[in-house]
């Protein structure tokens, strides 16, 4: 199946759809995935995010699984 082919099946299947739950759920999806929408920051967002780069590339940083240990420890001191 083709992309284009693909692409009408789903714009078919969708138009019988009433549901109205389901078809905000699939525009979420949708937004989600749109390749034309730009993301507009302010100056601080953008130099926050430069400063946030900056303290990665320091090793300034946690990974995940260790901060959920390190909470879980916190969480059961008594």
């Amino acid at each position: 199946m083709t992309t284009l082919e693909l692409k009408k099946l789903l714009i078919h299947r969708i138009t019988e759809i009433n549901d109205i739950s389901f078809l905000k759920a699939v525009k979420t999806i949708l937004e989600s995935k749109t390749e034309s929408e730009v993301l507009l920051l302010s100056t601080d967002q953008r130099n926050e995010i430069m400063e946030s780069k900056k303290e990665i590339e320091k090793g300034l940083f946690i990974e995940q699984e260790n901060l959920d240990k390190e909470i879980s420890r916190w969480a059961n001191v008594k």
